[in-house]
């Protein structure tokens, strides 16, 4: 599939103009100039041109393919100290299967607090801890992904605090930071009570026939409790392991909050916990090694994935069509009432997420022009940024270029094309959901203009 959106936008490529819009540096960061979009010669991918993209998006996503690789050591080590199982074992049967469905509920919405508040690729890590609770309470990897995945994605997306969005449109419209969060934290708990429901129902789906399971066939293996649960009990060096781990994600969410840390930082922090944890678990140095070959083999599918996705966006710059896109787009919207605009500007950013992947580098390439658009729409500067932070937040539960939605399914062995069989109906219901409360923030005539 993601080579064949490849070879589509190599298509694309010779059909649509190549254009590119005038950039300036602010604050060290390139910004568009409304109105500076002009067409250049044409740059159409030719047969070598196409598949030079691939080893051109694994170059460019390096960083997250080695995230991928390094939270996949440590928790290959975690779980070979067996600290993982035993948490697993013991959480759910202290709170019993009995409330298994509350259980789905409430991690979606913990997962859903990583993603506003931690951020997106940062919990990478912890996306494996959901694959084990899920098979732990009866249900699948599928489960687990929707669980994590879904709430994360949805969390940071929609989130009333995302830096990356709503904080850089805020600094672009020149309005008080986190402004409106209210009508956004109403949205962002909405979408995940919608999210929540949707798990909740697959799961008793597959309870009551595992059949219809979406991830048939998938090795479980490394997730699956090995005993009983009645057995399960944290011994002193579980409590320990486990203190070493927590320690590392709390020095890691200091270094991004205070520091500015981003992906390389978190990865080495992820290699600092996997050798502690398995000298702490008294495991030798061949122990720990093994252990981490074998780990980067069971994710290695996945880092691959992550490389191939960037590729698609790598096309689209080397075709010079991303700009052209976004500029016909923002036409399109020219003389559509105010309700329907707004509808529209969040459409048209969902296909820019397509070839923007990046919320701050979408934020930066489109509100310049989005924003005085939106004025002469009469939409206020508050909800052209909801419209454009729906646009962005929401595609981004299926955006094949998007690395961390890539290198996430991949720690729980999903493949795209099966989650796209569960999270579109989800997709489609809280982009209704957003919807409205972008209608009612017109009808409020919501913020500052």
């Amino acid at each position: 599939m993601l080579f064949g959106i490849i070879v589509l936008t190599a298509i694309l490529s010779h059909l649509l103009p190549a254009g590119t819009y005038e950039r300036e540096l602010v604050d060290d960061r390139q910004r568009v100039i409304p109105g500076s979009y002009h067409t250049i010669d044409p740059t159409p991918l030719g047969i070598l041109d196409t598949f030079l993209t691939i080893p051109g998006g694994f170059k460019s996503a390096i960083s997250i393919i080695f995230v991928v690789l390094s939270s996949g050591i440590m928790f290959g080590v975690l779980e070979k100290t067996g600290m993982i199982e035993n948490a697993v074992g013991t959480f759910v049967k202290a709170l019993g299967l009995e409330r298994r469905y509350f259980i789905v509920v409430a991690m979606t919405f913990m997962f859903g607090c990583l993603g506003v508040f931690v951020g997106y690729e940062n919990n990478i890590a912890m996306v494996p801890i959901a694959a084990v609770t899920s098979l732990a309470l009866g249900g699948d990897l599928m489960l687990a992904a929707a669980i994590a995945v879904g709430g994360i994605t949805v969390g940071f997306g929609l989130s009333p605090v995302n830096p990356y969005t709503v904080g850089t449109g805020h600094t672009i419209a020149e309005m008080q930071m986190f402004s409106g969060w209210e009508l956004r934290s109403v949205l962002c708990l909405s979408a995940l009570g919608v999210l929540a429901f949707f798990n909740v129902r697959y799961f008793k789906r597959i309870v009551k026939n595992p059949q219809k399971s979406l991830s048939l066939g998938i090795d479980t293996s490394g997730f699956s409790l090995s005993k009983d649960l009645q057995a399960y009990k944290m011994s002193a060096n579980n409590w320990l392991v486990l203190f070493v781990f927590v320690a590392g994600i709390v020095v890691m969410l200091y270094g991004v909050f205070q520091h500015h840390w981003y992906i390389d930082e978190i990865s080495s922090i992820f290699v600092i916990i996997s050798i502690v944890a398995g000298l702490v678990a008294r495991m030798s140095g061949r122990s720990i090694s093994e252990t981490a070959l074998k780990s980067v083999g069971v994710v290695a599918p996945g880092a691959f994935m992550v490389g191939l996705a960037t590729a698609i966006k790598v096309g689209m710059e080397m075709g010079n069509i991303s700009d052209t896109i976004a500029f016909n787009l923002s036409e399109a919207l020219t003389g559509l009432p105010t309700y329907a605009s707004a509808v529209s500007m969040s459409l048209a950013q969902c296909g820019i997420n397509f070839m923007i992947p990046s919320g701050s580098g979408q934020a930066l390439a489109t509100l310049p022009i989005m924003i005085p658009l939106g004025e002469v729409l009469g939409l206020t500067r508050q909800s052209t940024i909801l419209a454009f932070q729906v646009g962005d937040g929401v595609t981004n539960l299926f955006n094949p270029t998007l690395g961390g939605l890539i290198a996430m399914l991949a720690m729980c062995r999903i493949s795209f094309d099966r989650w796209l069989r569960f999270i579109f109906p989800v997709v489609g219901v809280i982009l209704l959901v957003a919807w409205v409360a972008l209608l009612f923030s017109v009808y409020i005539d919501w913020g500052p203009v």
